[in-house]
């Protein structure tokens, strides 16, 4: 293992660190007209972070400093020219060492080795496992669901100058290389406005063509040749899932048009894919028996994909009647030849059907509440006092509902929007098929009648009980709703209507399970080990009342939400967890970075697929964690926990974040439609801050708080119990506990203090800057005494070494960053009506792009 590293590394350095180098000469051409030797002042400005970061200097001094000791500018506007450009410089420099990395993947990842399913199928066959693989493929699958969470600052151009820059680095064609850098300087990188939540369907639509549909179609291919147990037509094994134009969470801009709207756009996206199959199928298929029926297919495809208004019947079934015919006459009559196209084109028919992903639908459940207090106002479906009942008497009012609630009685958009959607869910299941839209997810579920409002306004809506083809899904996210949420599902559970639903439903409930804002409720420790308690208290209880639990987990970027070593979580789990479906949610920069070309699609779906199979097949009981390793972890968990909601009370917390991170400007970045906040209070608060710009704004200010802070605490307290041996017994024997450390290094591997170190001394802020480093550095110690390393990341070198040239291309941007806060800070302060202060702001946000983008899973 460890000469296997050593070769990933040594391929990463030849093929990304010494290419980065020559090919970033090539930067000295781009077309930055006004400023000359850009490249070359920023290489110095680089050395000049360096220097005075190590000398305890002020992000402010050392801009000043340079700018005094490399340049003639005396002006404001000269000074700030240059900065803008080396924002754009840098920003070109990410573009250029994402696509380097993209191009070497296949070299420094072992496509064939741990992990993939040429190494399930070895393992499979060393220890006489086929009979259980075939159990376990009957239902097992992985589902990913692409959400539009704003932590993508790619635009559509530079995404697909990215994707052909990178087939050129590939093929080492310097010319080719020299043009896209050259285009890419001429690209913009900032939105002007901000997308609507269609263009950040049309964005992700994008990745289901140009990745997941190849990589699809490569793995069940793979697997139909290798494993041919494993997948069949009714579960092909891979699942995607979609929430642009669904997710209505806090997102007042998405509509039910918008909803249909996207759901025909992946309709309509995922026969041009077919349609351009059958097309290259055309030009090899040109025999008796078999290009008649593909004409025929060719033109019903064209008829649905290009002609206005056409009225479609086709369907799913008719498009693999054909397709199998045209195999079995290849199979017969042809010598099978190029039957393996055909059979590629079937394998990605069953498992995209004619919706490609499936539109999940969510809102938070207090809207709910609103509607039924509304509709209880003003129609009879609902007994007059239903707002002063008992919550089990809303249930039993709920459930029973027969008659149907029209939308324009409702006085509120949002509200009469929600009855809407649920109706269109009809006309959506009708063309796309029930897999298009089947799914209602209930944000901020805290209570059985949460999940009971939403069955009830869907009998309002029109749905009869017996025909409500659409999933009921609580969303589990702070430490006290997943503690209480096995009881919130035995209540359900028990309940006589709900129970004939899942009947109906295939005996299946889903549950989510926020990482994100379970992290920012209760820190890093226990928001992982609450969601690890309340999955092994739910598969319980579901087992009890003979329910299959599936487990859809709500995961961000960095670990601080979920990230980071996903698969190795899903490897760890033990037999306690249900484990018969894989879903996770895969957002912003994560699309990018881990599914971002066809190869890392097909890595990092195969690593998810091995270890969700493995799991069940290996690793029998071993995995589970024993009782006394449950009560160390609690332990550890709730000493975190009282030192990260000691650091969360500080008087200062949320001012001292918005004093020093860009938090206040995330909302200008034009990434996302959907708004910063919860709520539409003018005064920022903890409880109505979204998770992602939270731990953005630590990510950025390079102190990555919601990843570590309490971890050192605990660990300090169980040595000075005498239980060192213990916490060091368990990670040397507990996947679970390693990944969840091995995570916390990532965080603080990208963390930087020394930008701060001027905070430290500051009147109002000093105390919390000093707490937090503090926490790190005390964390920092007793990790290294865990893993017997000197040093963060060191079981994953490449990994290492990645973080760190990122990190360094990004020391100029995060030191103009803090530069242009503080500029703007002073203004305020002083009550200056200052010109440059909107220029200053806008830097401030520009820089936000080149960070967020080089941590590739900051935020």
């Amino acid at each position: 293992m460890a000469s296997l590293s050593t070769a990933s590394l040594t391929q990463f350095q030849n093929l990304v660190g010494r290419k980065f180098q020559l090919y970033n000469s090539l930067f000295t051409s781009l077309p930055f007209h006004r400023i000359e030797k850009t490249g070359i002042l920023l290489s110095l400005l680089l050395s000049y972070c360096e220097e005075g970061y190590a000398n305890e200097q002020s992000p402010s001094q050392i801009i000043d400093g340079f700018f005094s000791k490399h340049t003639s500018f005396t002006e404001k506007e000269e000074k700030l020219d240059l900065l803008f450009r080396f924002v754009q410089y840098a920003e070109r420099q990410v573009v250029l060492f994402d696509a380097l990395e993209d191009a070497a993947f296949t070299t420094v990842n072992d496509m064939n080795g741990p992990g993939t399913l040429k190494s399930l199928q070895s393992e499979v066959i060393q220890f006489g496992k086929e009979k259980e693989l075939q159990q376990k493929a009957e239902t097992f699958n992985i589902r990913l669901v692409l959400t539009a969470h704003p932590t993508q600052f790619y635009p559509g151009a530079v995404l697909g100058i990215i994707h052909d820059l990178t087939r050129a680095i590939a093929e080492n064609n310097i010319n080719q290389i020299n043009m896209y850098l050259q285009q890419l300087g001429k690209t913009p990188f900032f939105k002007q406005q901000k997308p609507t939540p269609f263009d950040e369907a049309v964005s992700l639509i994008w990745y289901l063509e140009n990745v997941f549909y190849p990589a699809a179609g490569r793995i069940i291919a793979n697997i139909k040749t290798n494993m041919p147990e494993v997948v069949s037509p009714s579960n092909p094994i891979i699942r995607m899932g979609f929430w642009p134009g669904g997710d209505r969470d806090g997102n007042p801009f998405v509509k039910s048009a918008t909803t249909q709207k996207v759901a025909g756009a992946l309709r309509e996206s995922i026969l041009k894919s077919y349609y351009l199959d059958v097309r290259r199928l055309k030009r090899r298929l040109t025999f008796k028996g078999v290009d008649t029926p593909l004409q025929e297919l060719e033109t019903k495809l064209y008829n649905n994909v290009f002609i206005p208004g056409h009225i479609s019947d086709l369907t799913k079934e008719e498009i693999l009647d054909t397709l199998n015919g045209i195999r079995e006459t290849l199979l017969v009559q042809h010598n099978g030849l190029f039957v393996e196209l055909v059979e590629n084109l079937i394998n990605k028919v069953e498992v995209f059907g004619l919706f490609f992903a499936s539109l999940d639908l969510r809102q938070d459940s207090s809207v709910h509440t609103k509607i039924l207090d509304e509709i209880a106002a003003k129609a009879s479906v609902l007994p007059a006092n239903y707002t002063s009942l008992s919550p089990s008497e809303k249930i039993g009012a709920l459930i029973n509902v027969s008659g149907t609630a029209d939308p324009e009685i409702l006085t509120d958009e949002v509200h009469k929007d929600t009855l809407c959607v649920m109706q269109a869910l009809k006309q959506i299941q009708a063309a796309n098929g029930v897999e298009g839209s089947d799914r209602y997810i209930i944000s901020q579920c805290n209570s059985a009648l949460s999940a009971i409002e939403v069955y009830g306004l869907f009998l309002m809506s029109g749905w009869k009980a017996e025909e409500l083809t659409v999933d009921i899904v609580p969303l589990f996210e702070t430490i006290d709703d997943l503690e209480h949420a096995a009881s919130i599902m035995e209540e359900l559970y028990t309940l006589p209507q709900y129970r004939q639903h899942l009947e109906r439903r295939k005996n299946k409930q889903t549950i989510m399970l926020g990482f994100s804002d379970g992290t920012k409720d209760g820190g890093y420790l226990m928001a992982n080990w609450s969601i690890y308690k309340a999955k092994e208290a739910l598969t319980a209880i579901s087992r009890q009342y003979g329910i299959n639990v599936v487990f859809f987990d709500g995961r961000g970027g960095p670990p601080a939400r979920g990230g980071g070593k996903t698969h190795k979580f899903y490897a760890s789990l033990g037999k306690n967890i249900a484990n018969e479906e894989i879903q996770l949610t895969i957002q912003g920069q994560t699309v990018s970075s881990n599914f971002g070309t066809i190869d890392s699609a097909q890595f990092n779906i195969e690593q998810l697929i091995n270890a969700g199979i493995s799991n069940d097949l290996f690793a029998s009981q071993k995995l589970a964690l024993k009782d006394a390793e449950k009560e160390l972890i609690q332990q550890l968990s709730e000493i975190s926990l009282d030192s990260y909601i000691d650091l969360k009370n500080h008087p200062y917390f949320l001012e001292y974040l918005g004093h020093a991170s860009p938090l206040r400007f995330y909302a200008e970045t034009n990434i996302g439609s959907r708004p910063a906040k919860r709520g539409a209070s003018g005064k920022l608060s903890l409880k109505d801050l979204r998770a992602i710009p939270f731990v953005g704004a630590w990510s950025q200010l390079k102190q990555n708080v919601t990843g570590y802070y309490g971890v050192g605490t605990a660990f300090k307290a169980m040595e000075e119990q005498g239980r060192w041996e213990e916490v060091k017994h368990l990670y040397d024997h507990s996947t679970f506990f390693k990944t969840l450390v091995g995570n916390c290094e990532m965080s603080m591997k990208k963390c930087f203090f020394p930008m701060t170190t001027f905070l430290s001394r500051h009147p109002l802020y000093g105390e919390l800057w000093n707490k937090i480093y503090n926490e790190y550095e005390l964390t920092k110690k007793y990790i290294f005494k865990l893993t017997g390393k000197n040093e963060l990341m060191a079981d994953y070198p490449v990994e290492q070494l990645s973080v760190q040239m990122r990190e360094r291309i990004v020391l100029p941007l995060v030191t103009i960053q803090q530069y242009a806060i503080t500029k703007v800070r002073e203004m305020e302060e002083a009550k200056l009506q200052s010109p440059h202060k909107k220029t200053y702001e806008k830097l401030v946000m520009r820089c936000s792009f080149g960070i967020i983008n080089a941590g590739r899973n900051s935020a």
